[in-house]
């Protein structure tokens, strides 16, 4: 199916979503609805589950890190029993490669179930132990800078993606046992990538090195001639971001620049919400794909909410972005529960669709979720 195609058929399944819209009022957040909304979205992808690899990989380690935020902000046993359940099977280990951060994001959840159960011996981290000192502390591949690929996989997080996938985990295992160095080696990892994709122009970053501009010709550009900024994978970084700051010690020696990082992109997020509350797939050419979707809009909501309920970011100017966004985001939920207008897994702006799934978009659902039942209306 051609460009052309793809965007008049988007066109026509947003009709449907606007409708649906208008039927949610965003001028008022009803908890029990939200509350309703989110346990909706939870029975319904536990009854479809999906993954790209193995139950361990980093679609589910996305989706139930939006399972676990919304345990802690509800308390409700559904969610606790549901990060069981997926723990219990996995034999609480991530999945395999060592090197790739993807594969340790898994372990948020286990993390989370081992410091909110406080049983002794309940769940195993030794397999998260053991992946965490290898990934940060060994040689590899990507370390060596061996790997010749135009994606750039000459460092160990050389996708911006990865700021998610990692970095909370390894926070949450530092503080899970008080060894800060842990978090210092993170910062090594997290900085490299920052050195590398992240626009201080634009204060957004590249997924990886084939959208850094270098001034060839050859450069990748949006149609309106513009740098190719990736919605989803700025979502995965301002998501990371507010997750990372969430259990991050205050007087952790480098927590200013992740501070300042965090408000940096919060204010362009906010700066280039479409009107209807959804961003677009590309956040600088939004009429390449002209419909909202959810995974990127639900990594920002969850963020921009955290930074008003943690007084890092203006209630007054960021809760009327947050109330329009999360309004947009329950208009795409089906009356079943499924969330669609999900971009599915890719590395660049694509269209999504009414019909549209992937797990990683209920996470990012049920992290938006989780921080907005805790605004004040």
């Amino acid at each position: 199916m051609n460009k052309s195609l793809l965007t008049l058929f988007a066109v026509f399944t947003l009709i449907s979503c606007s409708v649906a819209q208008k039927t949610v009022s965003s001028e008022v957040l009803n908890n029990a609805e939200i509350k309703a909304s989110m346990i909706k979205a939870l029975e319904w992808q536990e009854a479809h589950p999906i993954m790209a690899i193995a139950p361990s990989d980093w679609t589910n380690g996305a989706y139930y890190v939006g399972v676990a935020r919304a345990h802690k902000t509800t308390k409700d046993m559904m969610y606790m029993a549901a990060l069981k359940n997926q723990g219990y099977n996995n034999d609480w280990k991530p999945y395999k490669r060592i090197y790739h951060a993807d594969d340790i994001a898994i372990s948020y959840s286990y993390l989370y179930v081992e410091m909110a159960e406080k049983r002794r011996n309940f769940v195993d981290l030794n397999p998260t132990k053991k992946f965490l000192d290898e990934h940060l502390y060994q040689s590899n591949k990507w370390k060596e800078g061996k790997s010749k690929d135009i994606k750039g996989e000459t460092i160990l997080w050389w996708w911006c993606d990865a700021l998610f996938m990692a970095p909370p985990v390894i926070n949450l295992y530092a503080k899970q046992t008080k060894d800060l160095k842990y978090l210092d080696a993170m910062h090594k990892y997290y900085m490299e990538t920052y050195n590398r994709l992240y626009n201080k122009e634009e204060n957004l970053f590249a997924r990886d090195m084939r959208y850094v501009w270098s001034g060839s010709k050859k450069d990748l550009k949006e149609p309106n001639g513009e740098k190719i900024f990736w919605s989803r994978g700025n979502g995965w970084v301002l998501g990371g971001l507010a997750l990372l700051l969430d259990d991050m010690p205050k007087d952790y020696k480098h927590r200013a620049f992740y501070e300042n990082l965090y408000m940096e992109m919060a204010a362009k997020i906010l700066a280039i919400q479409p009107e209807d509350g959804l961003w677009r797939t590309s956040l600088l050419c939004p009429e390449t794909y002209n419909h909202g979707e959810v995974s990127g809009s639900g990594f920002y909501t969850f963020a921009l909410a955290w930074g008003i309920n943690n007084g890092l970011l203006k209630e007054s100017k960021y809760l009327p972005a947050v109330k329009k966004a999360w309004t947009a985001l329950m208009a795409c939920q089906k009356e079943d529960g499924k969330i669609g207008w999900v971009q599915n897994i890719g590395a660049s702006p694509e269209p999504a669709s009414t019909e549209s799934w992937q797990n990683f978009g209920t996470g990012a659902y049920l992290l938006a979720g989780s921080e907005v039942l805790k605004l004040k209306n």
